[in-house]
């Protein structure tokens, strides 16, 4: 029996989700994922001038999660694989999917693509007053391995610390 709809509440069931590895072709639906995700004064909007070499960059590993049979963009990762180190560089989801287990899908598709183009270790950073990403990432096993003081620039307030944080890769 196919399901006739995606429950509303609670953890996503990742039948309902799709992963595209995305390329520049796709940066308008990143973009606008982007700004829904980090509103100010979470932090500048990356736009087209920021987003577009990140995507270009032959390191990068970029997917988009959409959910649903129509298919709707809930959220993004952008990373890149270097070596034997990989980094994830921005991810994001949507605000009517936040906390849905989309954010864990994402990093697991991308830890496991990184993994197989030879990465380790996996790094990430996340600002210090970003209780619900330092908790999502401490549940997956990163952990602190440093921190850059006032990092994030935010309009009208201060600076915030970024806390640098990875995890060993593995199958």
């Amino acid at each position: 029996m196919i399901p006739t709809s995606i429950p509303t509440t609670g953890r996503l069931d990742p039948k309902y989700v799709s992963l595209i590895m995305a390329d520049p072709d796709r940066l308008a639906e990143i973009v606008t994922m982007h700004a829904a995700a980090f509103p100010p004064p979470l932090g500048p909007v990356w736009g087209d001038d920021m987003l577009r070499p990140l995507l270009e960059n032959p390191a990068s590993v970029t997917f988009i999660a959409r959910v649903g049979f129509a298919g709707a963009n809930t959220g993004f990762i952008i990373g890149q694989v270097a070596a034997d180190v990989s980094e994830i560089v921005s991810v994001g989801v949507v605000p009517d999917w936040q906390r849905r287990g989309l954010g864990a899908h994402l990093i697991g598709a991308f830890g496991r693509a990184a993994y197989r183009a030879g990465a380790t270790r996996l790094f990430l950073e996340v600002a210090e007053d970003n209780v619900a990403a330092f908790k999502l990432y401490s549940s997956i096993g990163c952990a602190e391995v440093g921190r850059r003081k006032g990092y994030y620039q935010r309009d009208g307030a201060d600076a915030v610390d970024a806390i640098v944080m990875s995890k060993p890769l593995s199958s």
